[in-house]
C-alpha cells in the first residue's frame, strides 16, 4: 500500500445515458433502500386499501405511525418498480383477476409484520397477519376465513389487537424486481403459492416454476463471491487470467454476485477516477483498496445509512442512485432527495416533466380533451353554417343589380310617394322618402358591398372545413392515446394551434415545461421495409416531410381522420404489395373507421404530397393515388400473422 491517497485525475464518465436518454437502474441497493423505508415507516401499518392499478400493478394504502401513505409495485417488465407514493394511486375496480382478489382477501385490512430483502437480491417479502372471523351459518356450523371490513375506527388499533381474534392467518407479498423476470407473488404460511401477478411455468421456466399450489422457492444462487465480503485476496483471484484490457467495472459485474454495471461502474471510478478503467490500470497495491471500495458500496446494507440522489442534465433527471455516486456526478448535477421512493418516482418519465397517472387518471384527462375540442368543432361548425348560408343567397345578388337597373329603365313611370314599381309582374320595392335615382344607386351599393363579400365566402369556407378537418383527426388522436405523455403532447398542439385559448382546465405537470415530442420509432416487417406512424398532427407531419422522401410511399384512410403512414423502401425498386397491404392496414387501424370491417385506403407515392397552406399539423392534399381495400389490423396483429417483426427483435 502507499503511504498516502494517491492524487485521481476524474475523466469524462462513460456513462451510457448519452445514447440511451438515462441511467435508471433497479439493482440490489435501489431495492435495499425501499426495503429500509418500508421498515422504518410501514412496518406494524395497517394496508387499509389495495388493488391492481394494472395487471401488473399492485397499489395499497398503509397507515402507520399516524399517517396513511401509498405504496406501489409493479412487475411490468419494462418499467419494474416498488416505491412509496404520498397518496396512493387510483385503482381500477373494474380490473378483476384471481391474483387481485386473493389480495383483497389475505392483504387488505391485515397488519404489516415483517419487511425482509432476501440476502443480495432484488427482492422484498412483505409480512402480511390478519384476523380471519369465524361466524356461524344458519345450521349453528362455524365457517372460517370471513374476512372482516376495516372500518375507520379502525384505523389506530394497535397491531396487538391482532392477537386476540379467533384465526391469525399470515401470508407473504413478494415483489420480485428483476427486469423481464419480475413477478409479484402471493405465498401463504406453508411456502406454497397462492396466486402470482405472472404464473411462471415449466416451460417458460426450467429453473423455477411459479404456480398456484406449488412451494415457492427463491431464485437460484449463482457460485459467485459475496461483494460485502470481498477481500484483497479475492480481487486478486478475480484478476488472475482477465485481459490486461478488460475493464474494471465489467470484471465486478461477471465476477461478483449482485453486482450491477452502475455498481460496477461507480466503484472502478472511485478507485481510478475512470468508469471506463482497465485492470493494467490497476497496481498491486490497490488491490485492497478496490475491496474496500466494494465492500463500502454494500455497507448501507447493513448500516441503513443510505443517501439517496438524483442526476439532472439540462433539467431533465437521468439517473438516480441509492447512495451518492461520484461517477454520476462527473456528468451530471446532484441532487439530493428526501428517500428513494422520490428518486424513483422523479425518474418514472424522465425527461417528459410528467409522473406516472393511472389508467382512471388518463381517461379521466382524455374526457377533458375531448370535450375541449369537441366546443371547437362546434364552434368552427357554427361559423360554417353562417358561411354557407351567405354562400347561399349570393343568388340574390343578381336580383339587386336587376332591380337598380329597372328603375332606372321606368323613372318616366314612378310618381311620387310610391312605394312599389310593378313591371311584368314583379314587384321592386320603392322607398317613398327618396327619389327613384336614389333608390337605384342603394339597390346598385347592395349589390357591390354583397359581392365583395360573396368573393371571399369559398375561401372563407374552404379554411373553416380545413379547421373542421383538424380537429376532427385531433378528436380522433385524442380518444386513441394511450398513456399521459401521448394525451399530452396533443394538449399541447391543441392549445398552440387555438393560441391557448382553449385550455383543457387542469393543472400542468411543470408550468413552462412541455412534452417533448417523441421520436417516432418504425414497424419493421418481414423484408425489412421500414413502416412509421403519426399518432397526432405533429407526428403526422413529421412523418411524412421529415422521415419520408420523395420516392417513399405515403398511405391514408380514405375520407376519414387518421394516421399518415410511410413506407421507407429498403430497395426503391423492389417495392412489395404485401409490405403495401400491411401499411395499409395500419392505417385502417389508426383511423376514424377503426371498426369496420374493411377500409377503403389511399396510396400515393411521397413526393405527391403537399401541405395545405395555412393547415393545421399533418393537414395535406395529394394526388396520383390508387384506393386499396384493407381490414384494420393493430401492430400485435400483424406480429401474431407474422407480417410484421416482434419489437425489439
Amino acid at each position: 500500500m502507499c503511504s498516502e491517497e494517491p492524487t485521481l485525475t476524474f475523466k469524462k464518465s462513460s456513462i451510457p445515458w448519452v445514447r440511451k436518454g438515462g441511467v435508471f437502474v433497479f439493482d440490489v441497493l435501489t431495492v435495499g433502500a425501499i426495503a429500509h423505508d418500508l421498515e422504518q415507516d410501514a412496518l406494524d401499518g395497517r394496508v387499509q386499501r389495495i388493488g391492481m392499478v394494472d395487471p401488473l400493478t399492485v397499489a395499497m394504502e398503509i397507515y402507520a405511525r399516524g399517517k396513511r401513505r401509498g405504496f406501489t409495485a409493479s412487475a411490468d417488465a419494462e418499467k419494474p418498480r416498488a416505491l412509496f407514493m404520498d397518496a396512493m394511486p387510483s385503482i381500477d375496480p373494474n380490473l378483476i383477476t384471481p391474483f387481485g382478489l386473493l389480495l383483497r382477501k389475505y392483504v387488505r385490512g391485515g397488519i404489516l409484520v415483517g419487511v425482509e430483502q432476501p440476502p443480495l437480491e432484488r427482492m422484498i417479502r412483505l409480512t402480511i397477519a390478519k384476523r380471519q372471523i369465524a361466524l356461524e351459518d344458519d345450521r349453528g356450523k362455524k365457517r372460517k376465513g370471513v374476512e372482516e371490513p376495516v372500518t375507520p375506527e379502525e384505523d389506530d388499533l394497535a397491531e396487538d389487537d391482532i392477537w386476540a381474534a379467533d384465526d391469525v392467518v399470515k401470508v407473504d407479498l413478494i415483489i420480485e424486481i428483476m427486469g423481464r423476470h419480475s413477478n409479484l407473488v402471493l405465498v401463504g404460511e406453508d411456502g406454497i403459492v397462492m396466486e402470482s401477478a405472472k404464473r411462471v411455468t415449466a416451460q417458460m421456466s426450467r429453473v423455477r416454476t411459479i404456480l398456484p399450489r406449488k412451494p415457492y422457492t427463491l431464485p437460484p444462487v449463482p457460485d459467485k463471491p459475496d461483494p460485502r465480503a470481498l477481500t484483497s485476496a479475492g480481487v486478486e483471484s478475480l484478476l488472475r487470467g482477465a485481459k490486461p484490457e478488460t475493464k474494471v467495472a465489467d470484471l465486478l459485474v461477471r465476477g461478483l454476485r449482485s453486482i450491477s454495471p452502475q455498481i460496477g461502474r461507480e466503484a472502478a471510478f472511485r478507485l481510478l477516477g475512470d468508469t471506463a478503467a482497465t485492470i493494467e490500470q490497476i497496481a498491486p497495491e490497490q488491490t485492497r483498496d478496490l475491496a474496500r471500495t466494494v465492500r463500502g458500496l454494500y455497507e448501507p446494507m447493513l448500516t441503513g445509512a443510505w443517501d439517496p440522489h438524483v442526476y439532472e442534465r439540462d433539467d431533465a433527471v437521468v439517473a438516480y442512485a441509492a447512495l451518492a455516486f461520484d461517477s454520476l456526478a462527473v456528468d451530471a448535477e446532484a441532487v439530493k432527495v428526501s428517500s428513494i421512493s422520490e428518486a424513483i418516482a422523479l425518474s418514472l418519465d424522465a425527461g417528459s416533466g410528467i409522473k406516472a397517472d393511472s389508467p382512471k387518471e388518463h381517461a379521466q384527462r382524455r374526457q377533458r380533451l375531448i370535450e375541449a375540442i369537441d366546443v371547437a368543432i362546434g364552434r368552427v361548425e357554427g361559423r360554417l353554417r353562417s358561411f354557407r348560408e351567405q354562400h347561399a343567397k349570393t343568388a340574390e345578388l343578381e336580383k339587386l343589380r336587376t332591380w337598380g337597373e329597372t328603375i332606372y329603365a321606368y323613372l318616366w313611370q314612378i310618381q311620387p310617394g310610391d312605394t312599389e314599381l310593378v313591371v311584368e309582374g314583379e314587384r321592386i320595392p320603392l322607398d317613398p322618402s327618396l327619389s327613384p335615382k336614389d333608390v337605384a344607386q342603394e339597390y346598385f351599393e347592395r349589390y357591390r358591398k354583397a359581392q365583395k363579400a360573396g368573393d371571399q365566402l369559398p375561401e372563407r369556407i374552404a379554411e373553416n372545413e380545413t379547421e373542421r378537418d383538424y380537429l376532427l383527426q385531433l378528436r380522433l388522436q385524442a380518444s386513441q392515446a394511450d398513456g399521459f405523455l401521448a394525451i399530452e403532447q396533443l394538449r399541447q398542439e391543441f392549445e398552440e394551434h387555438t393560441g391557448g385559448r382553449q385550455l383543457v382546465g387542469e393543472k400542468h405537470p411543470q408550468r413552462g415545461k412541455k412534452a417533448q415530442p417523441k421520436r417516432v420509432s418504425p414497424l419493421i416487417d418481414l423484408n425489412g421495409n421500414m413502416l412509421y406512424v403519426g399518432r397526432s398532427g405533429k407526428e403526422n407531419e413529421m412523418v411524412t416531410f421529415d422521415i419520408g422522401g420523395p420516392n417513399d410511399t405515403w398511405l391514408h384512410a380514405r375520407g376519414v381522420p387518421g394516421s399518415h403512414v410511410i413506407v421507407r423502401w429498403v430497395r426503391p425498386d423492389d417495392e412489395s404489395e404485401e409490405t403495401i397491404e400491411t401499411a395499409a392496414a395500419i392505417a385502417a387501424y389508426y383511423s376514424g373507421s377503426r371498426e369496420s370491417g374493411t377500409v377503403e385506403v389511399d396510396v400515393a407515392k411521397r413526393r405527391d404530397v403537399r401541405k395545405i397552406k395555412g393547415g393545421g399539423p399533418g393537414m395535406v392534399t395529394y394526388r396520383n393515388e390508387y384506393t386499396i381495400p384493407v381490414r384494420p389490423m393493430s401492430e400485435a396483429d400483424l406480429i401474431a400473422a407474422k407480417r410484421l417483426m416482434p419489437k425489439g427483435s
